[in-house]
């Protein structure tokens, strides 16, 4: 079976391929095994995957994980088959996979926060095998192999127009980003937006600022050249963060009094600080960026004492069944952007390649085919 395993250089291996990560380097592999669905799962034929920096997190050990692991989680493609129980997908539909696995039936799932539930996360299992071992599926989903495992929760179908490489966008960056703006920061008509990072995640907050009708909207990146992307998905203004000398005095110029909500899509210490010093008076600072987990970020206390405030925001706080389907939609009328977000596609056989041009900066979001 097709899919990506982490312990070596991709291009050694040829044919059908996959991810997996067992040692200090991903490789390509064609000899992945996965089991059939049980009750309540759906097995998926993988046809894109979204590469993000999660997955080079778990690479280079930010993201502590079990190990050997089949990668990806950002992915769509066709139903194979469904285990008893499931009546929402049938096999043949085209569906979005969410990676939070949560149970339906906890009290966070049943107050309507599926990302809350403590079944979502941390309880990895390993429904792959390779040469007689089992395998680790990375956020319950494993999306950089041919074909996958999931369950039920996760699959949600999705039009059939919708492109699999741009569905396949939907399941991370676009739920993370719109998400963070429309259900955890709440963003409303005519306020001011900061974004702080114009990666694959912060231009899902630009849309989402767009979508919600805010006023303002400023994207900061080091690299000029993202001005124009930035300003395709929702940015009024940008600012170059290689040359400005002091991030907060450029983005005060353009908002003298502060800015409502600002969002950190980096995962850098040093600009949570930054963030919480743009802020106004009762503005609220969203951070999305993933540092590492012992890294502690600073910031001057009294001045949340103006009704700041600093926020996580896990998954865009989605509710995946619903927003999933919702912002397929909303891709069909043109109001999101899929297709603009996908930089490049490669064949999964070129992982190492994309991996580095995700690494570097140099896309806005890789995209894996098998």
């Amino acid at each position: 079976m097709r899919g990506v395993v982490l312990e070596g250089p991709p291009e050694e291996s040829a044919g059908s391929s996959g991810a997996a990560a067992e040692g200090g380097g991903a490789m390509v592999v064609d000899d992945l095994e996965v089991r059939d669905p049980g009750p309540g799962e759906v097995a998926v034929e993988i046809r894109a995957a979204g590469l993000c920096h999660s997955d080079l997190s778990v690479i280079d050990g930010t993201i502590p994980f079990p190990r050997p692991v089949v990668l990806g989680h950002e992915g769509a493609g066709v139903v194979e088959a469904v285990g008893e129980g499931v009546r929402h997908v049938a096999p043949g539909d085209h569906v979005a996979l969410s990676t939070v696995a949560n149970c339906g039936a906890c009290a966070a799932c049943a107050s309507g926060r599926p990302t809350m539930c403590r079944r979502s996360i941390g309880r990895p299992t390993r429904p792959f095998a390779r040469g007689g071992h089992q395998l680790y599926n990375f956020a319950s989903t494993s999306a950089f192999a041919g074909h996958t495992v999931v369950g039920a929760v996760q699959a949600v179908r999705i039009p059939r127009d919708v492109p699999f490489p741009s569905a396949a966008l939907l399941g991370c960056s676009v739920l993370t980003g719109v998400g963070a703006v429309l259900n955890r920061a709440r963003v409303g008509q005519g306020e001011s937006v900061v974004v702080i990072g114009a990666g694959g995640v912060g231009l899902n907050v630009l849309q989402g600022a767009r979508i919600a009708g805010a006023g303002q909207v400023i994207a900061v990146d080091a690299n000029p050249e993202k001005e124009a992307l930035a300003a395709r998905f929702g940015a009024t203004a940008f600012v170059d963060a290689s040359s400005a000398d002091d991030l907060v005095a450029a983005v005060g110029e353009l908002l003298p009094a502060g800015a409502d909500h600002v969002f950190e899509c980096v995962g850098r210490t040093e600009l949570v600080s930054t963030a919480v010093d743009v802020l106004g008076r009762g503005g609220q600072a969203v951070l999305l960026g993933l540092p590492a987990v012992d890294a502690r970020a600073s910031f001057a206390p009294a001045s949340l004492f103006l009704d700041k405030s600093v926020l996580g925001c896990r998954y865009g706080s989605s509710r995946p069944q619903r927003d999933l389907a919702l912002y397929a939609d909303l891709y069909v009328q043109g109001r999101l952007l899929l297709d603009e977000l996908v930089s490049t596609v490669r064949p999964v056989e070129e992982f190492a390649k994309a991996a580095e041009e995700a690494r570097t900066g140099q896309v806005a979001r890789a995209v894996l085919t098998f």
